[in-house]
């Protein structure tokens, strides 16, 4: 085994409370201590702590701070850099492994899709923002990890028409397995511990209610609003069910309160619920904490859009729910929720059909013997999925020698990546901020190469 000097950035917040994209950076970070040297970038006060893992504070698209770093550092594993950064390290000999486990393109174009007119101009020139930056992603690292056999296949594909199989990846490794591998979002071997969390706790919520949890954040991708019409019909026959969404606000100061969250509320209030029969967690659980509301609840529920994301997805907040032999009832489609239906925790039902979700519910809640049973068969996936197992490809990645990657039309693609953060900052911004950011981007000092570090 050979020992690397490892740099893990994330581009989330990493603490008391965390969303999928900290976890992960977290939790890879901690078991590559066990073989490598690690180093772990967060942009946020560091507030956890880790034997052998060192933990700095630096933005990800702070190319000073980053770069610096990078100069003790063997390999890099992260979502993304600022494009020059990532444009930068593909000349040297520092290993890039990019996590592709989050398709932000295809999370971000329903709210395209959907956004009143005069806010659709700005979601699109987000999405041509996005997707210059993973175009160069995909073409300046050395390799790449993801989060399941349907998400490879997919990258594989968008790796292919950018030419990146070429006759030097098949020699190395006819799998290319070397390029590309699957590191699925994992589980805790500890098990949660109980505790009072939601019943006889939250006002509204008595200590025998049956409580629904929606365990995760209330993302424009997803679909609260089947899930709250399906517990409003079901009212009158279980007065006794209770749904709670376990956290509306992002951790992370920076990122703002959803349409999704802000329609599931509205229509809560609309349907006489909220306060009552639907409740809203505004902050998000601390991350240690989560375990307890995840044992206390009687069933999860998940529900998403019918779109390319929900194929392409592996929902967190599903793992959440192995983890703590959790039944579910969610949308079918996505690699979770059909993975655990088969094995008999879970009941999926079609996208958008909040008559099949009732249904549903009541099905598993009237069956006496169908929680029990949901949950033992949740416990083969709880082992299949933990943490120390499903990090060990990323181990074995970090230790390939990094080689210098010539990137064909380097200076188009940061052109055009210049162009598309100009005009967000003109729409968001107005002329202003669009003066702002030429002076930042004037300011830093070129490079031999042409371009601005």
């Amino acid at each position: 085994m050979t020992r690397r000097r490892v740099l893990v950035v994330s581009n989330e917040v990493v603490g008391a409370r965390m969303a999928g994209p900290g976890i992960r950076s977290w939790r890879l970070a901690q078991e590559l201590t066990s073989r490598h040297e690690v180093t772990l970038v967060v942009p946020n006060e560091p507030e956890l702590e880790v034997p052998g893992l060192r933990v700095v504070r630096a933005r990800a698209d702070d190319d000073a701070a980053i770069g610096r770093l990078l100069g003790e550092a063997d390999a890099v594993v992260t979502q993304r850099l600022s494009p020059r950064l990532m444009l930068r390290v593909a000349r040297s000999r520092v290993l890039s492994v990019y996590d592709l486990y989050s398709p932000v393109r295809l999370e971000n174009a329903p709210a395209a899709r959907e956004a009143p007119a005069g806010q659709a101009r700005h979601e699109r020139t987000v999405l041509a923002a996005n997707a210059v930056a993973e175009e160069i992603v995909l073409r300046s690292g050395d390799a790449f990890i993801c989060a399941s056999e349907r998400q490879r296949d997919f990258w594989l594909g968008c790796l292919s028409a950018l030419g990146r199989l070429d006759h030097r990846s098949f020699r190395r490794d006819p799998t290319l397995r070397a390029l590309l591998d699957v590191v699925p979002f994992g589980i805790e071997p500890e098990p949660p511990a109980p505790g009072p969390a939601a019943k006889g706790v939250l006002r509204g919520i008595g200590p025998t209610d049956t409580l629904l949890l929606w365990p995760g954040g209330v993302w424009n991708w997803l679909d609260p609003l089947t899930v709250v019409r399906a517990v409003g019909s079901l009212r009158e026959r279980r007065p006794d069910v209770r749904l709670l969404f376990l956290g509306v606000r992002h951790p992370n100061p920076r990122v703002e309160p959803t349409e999704a969250a802000a329609r599931a509320v509205g229509l809560s209030r609309e349907l006489g619920l909220l306060g009552e029969v639907v409740f809203f967690q505004e902050q998000w659980v601390p991350y240690a904490e989560r375990g307890r509301f995840l044992l206390e609840a009687d069933v999860a529920v998940s529900a998403h859009l019918d779109t390319l994301e929900s194929r392409l997805s592996f929902r967190t907040r599903l793992l959440d729910c192995f983890w703590a032999g959790l039944p579910i009832v969610a949308t079918g489609g996505d690699e979770l929720a059909d993975r655990a239906a088969s094995r008999g925790g879970a009941v999926t039902v079609p996208a958008g059909d909040e008559v099949a979700f009732a249904a549903a519910l009541e099905g598993v809640l009237a069956d006496r013997d169908a929680l029990p049973h949901m949950q033992r068969a949740l416990a083969p996936l709880r082992e299949e999925l933990l943490w120390p197992r499903v990090a060990e490809p990323l181990a074995r990645l970090v230790e390939q020698q990094g080689e210098p990657l010539l990137v064909p039309g380097g200076r188009r693609l940061l052109g055009r990546q210049l162009a598309a953060r100009a005009r967000w900052s003109l729409e968001v911004r107005g002329g202003a901020g669009l003066a702002a950011r030429a002076a930042a981007t004037l300011a830093a000092p070129f490079r031999g190469d042409g371009s601005r570090t």
